[in-house]
């Protein structure tokens, strides 16, 4: 079966964290998450021009992102956790990183309309919108 790396923002982390441990229950060896961890529900869930105010945490961002990158290379799918087909800026360009890598990009919604913050250049790059763990792991056999 294929390896998995999820992408999405951190004010999902639960709820990635809970499509993961799925995917895990369903046979799936090999799941790559996001690295959220240590930080306050708090600060996860503000908005990113807030977490941004914080010196510590601008200080992290590059690091995070490289290493979230190194996950993208390993795995042979990139599934995109959008829900409410929200997509922050560092989930965009992981998703610009793995389209570049030419893997497959599921993602869990369509993205929102342009009239509703939703960027036209990212709905292309989804494969296929993948709403449940069940459906994945249907498609990495």
């Amino acid at each position: 079966m294929k390896s998995v790396v999820i992408c999405g923002s951190q004010r999902y982390k639960d709820e990635i964290r809970a499509f993961s441990n799925s995917l895990k229950a369903l046979g799936v060896s090999i799941v790559f998450e996001p690295n959220f961890e240590r930080r306050p529900k708090k600060f996860l869930k503000s908005p990113e021009r807030i977490r941004l105010a914080a010196y510590s945490y601008r200080k992290q961002i590059p690091a995070l992102v490289h290493e979230h990158f190194d996950r993208i290379r390993k795995a042979d799918i990139c599934y995109i956790y959008n829900k409410s087909g929200y997509l922050g800026v560092n989930t965009t360009l992981e998703l610009g990183f793995a389209h570049g890598k030419n893997m497959i990009i599921y993602a869990l919604e369509p993205e929102k309309a342009f009239h509703q913050g939703g960027e036209i250049c990212r709905d292309i790059l989804f494969t296929e919108v993948v709403p449940t763990p069940d459906e994945l792991v249907k498609r990495l056999a």
